[in-house]
């Protein structure tokens, strides 16, 4: 969907590369287990502080789920990248299921008032800090708002179906081109 909106994908590796690709306007960054790679995530300074740099120009950043955490000052202890004041640990309840989500905050995805489907799944809990608005309204399991939007960065569990609402792949391209 990236592509059909005009974007070039450029694939690169935050646990070996140390910067991001040579002119990224734009980052997104998909789920995963960050538990596994936690300490070679937060030994990549360079890449860390080439991420933060990215946010602080305001681009148009995309997380989710371990893309959130990896966003988070820490994960159990490990530093991550720090772009959003927030800390994340491992738990043992498992969240699992497939969402509806209402966009709560106008974000470089969606306009509030969007409607997304997706699903969660993970083990992990975050603690925010100060800063940001919410990024998604979920009704189910129990009614709740998750996630953060601040300037360039949307980041959140769920992992969207971006199929369900296609002018988000629309509005993050257009973004990462007038960022």
């Amino acid at each position: 969907m990236l592509v059909a909106a005009g974007a070039e994908v450029v694939v690169f590796d935050p646990l070996r590369d140390e910067a991001l690709p040579e002119g990224v306007s734009g980052l997104v960054v998909g789920g995963g287990f960050p538990e596994v790679y936690a300490g070679e995530l937060a030994a990549n300074e360079p890449l860390k502080k080439g991420i933060v740099a990215l946010a602080e120009r305001g681009s148009p950043i995309a997380a989710e789920c371990a893309g959130l955490l990896y966003l988070c000052r820490e994960l159990d202890g490990q530093a991550m990248c720090g772009v959003l004041d927030a800390s994340a640990r491992m738990s043992e309840r498992l969240t699992l299921g497939y969402r509806e989500a209402v966009a709560v905050s106008d974000s470089v995805l969606a306009v509030a008032g969007t409607r997304m489907r997706g699903h969660e799944f993970h083990r992990t809990v975050v603690e925010p800090g100060a800063g940001g608005a919410a990024a998604w309204g979920v009704r189910t399991p129990s009614p709740r708002v998750e996630g953060f939007v601040q300037r360039g960065v949307h980041a959140s569990y769920l992992h969207t179906h971006w199929a369900s609402a296609p002018g988000v792949a629309r509005r993050f391209v257009e973004r990462c081109r007038t960022s």
